[in-house]
């Protein structure tokens, strides 16, 4: 019987530094049997080379389109917006059950060429909880993020925006950054922020708390809200109280909004920076319908507008957060998929 042939793409959305496999996880599945073959990646965190080096056969980028149809295609990202049919098994997230904008022409590719889609979103354990997830560094990367703009909007004028960030090479690298940025930040307020995290008991919200934590935002300016907080329904002042809301949950049906634009028209508000790391642009179910433009890491923010008072308010809704820290991310969410079972 001949080997399973495992194809790791390269990734085509702009600045996404992750993957799927790493070397560590790849040299496991080369010995439990598998073949794995590597496109060549000018934006992976890991060099070819170290593919390479664990015994993976190196092979021109984009070239998944024409391999065999039992090669099972492994990836993280969504593809490209094309038409052509899909024959392969494709191991990915698509980003289409939350009736995302374009989910239908996502998944009609499928049964057109005859392949199928192993959506990770939905690689979940006997208790219905993911498998393989990377909430906990969307959640770091999110709240360390969000510290960053609240500091920069008190130290530069309103029509400077908040800079492009590029991937940090380890966490270390990224907190020591955090670190000034607040105390810069709570120089100029004349306090430390008071931050908001709600799912914080979930993998991304606790992430966003360690980051906090880190940083060195006090306790007791870091409020930690879950489904027992929110079970009576927004929106909430306690957010607007705040000057950071960092919004963690995932969501698979419609409740009531955590935040609108109402809700932000009141002349005490202190929120002046969301950070939606579920970033559900486009869904019908998002609880912080105050946007509608994901951004990115060139691109940060995106400025809430016509609002009557209060300060200038930034939203962060980046969907690929853990590639701020690509190597670690990559390593935590590779380690949790081989082995699972179909």
């Amino acid at each position: 019987m001949a080997p399973t042939v495992l194809h790791l793409r390269s990734e085509t959305k702009p600045l996404e530094h992750r993957s799927a496999l790493t070397p560590t996880t790849t040299a496991a599945l080369i010995k439990a049997g598998y073949v794995v073959n590597v496109e060549r990646s000018p934006e992976r965190i890991f060099d070819d080379s170290e593919f390479e080096a664990v015994g993976a056969t190196l092979v021109p980028e984009g070239s998944w389109e024409e391999v065999p149809k039992e090669h099972i295609i492994v990836g993280l990202k969504e593809l490209e917006e094309k038409e052509f049919p899909l024959k392969h098994v494709h191991v990915q997230f698509a980003h289409c059950y939350k009736h995302q904008a374009g989910w239908e022409n996502v998944l009609a590719r499928f049964p057109r060429g005859g392949g199928t889609l192993l959506d990770l979103e939905f690689l979940v354990d006997e208790r219905g909880r993911r498998v393989a997830a990377f909430g906990f560094h969307a959640g770091f990367a999110g709240a360390a993020l969000a510290l960053e703009v609240w500091a920069h909007q008190l130290t530069h004028p309103p029509s400077s925006p908040f800079p492009g960030v590029a991937s940090y090479p380890n966490e270390d690298a990224l907190i020591t950054n955090v670190k000034k940025a607040l105390a810069t930040g709570t120089a100029a307020a004349g306090r430390p922020p008071r931050v908001i995290v709600i799912g914080a008991l979930g993998r991304c919200g606790s992430g966003a708390v360690d980051a906090l934590r880190k940083a060195g935002v006090p306790e007791e300016n870091i409020l930690k809200w879950d489904m027992a907080e929110t079970a009576k329904g927004g929106p909430f002042k306690e957010i607007t109280d705040s000057d950071i809301f960092v919004n963690c949950i995932y969501l698979t049906s419609k409740i009531p909004n955590f935040v609108n634009l109402d809700s932000l028209q009141v002349p005490d508000r202190k929120l002046s920076v969301v950070c939606d790391v579920s970033a559900d642009t486009t869904s019908p179910f998002t609880p912080v319908p105050i946007y509608t433009v994901a951004t990115t890491f060139d691109k940060p923010t995106v400025p809430v507008e016509s609002l009557s008072s209060g300060p200038a308010l930034s939203v962060i809704s980046i969907d690929h957060l853990p590639s701020l820290l690509p190597r670690e991310a990559s390593e935590a969410f590779s380690r949790k998929l081989p082995p699972h079972p179909p």
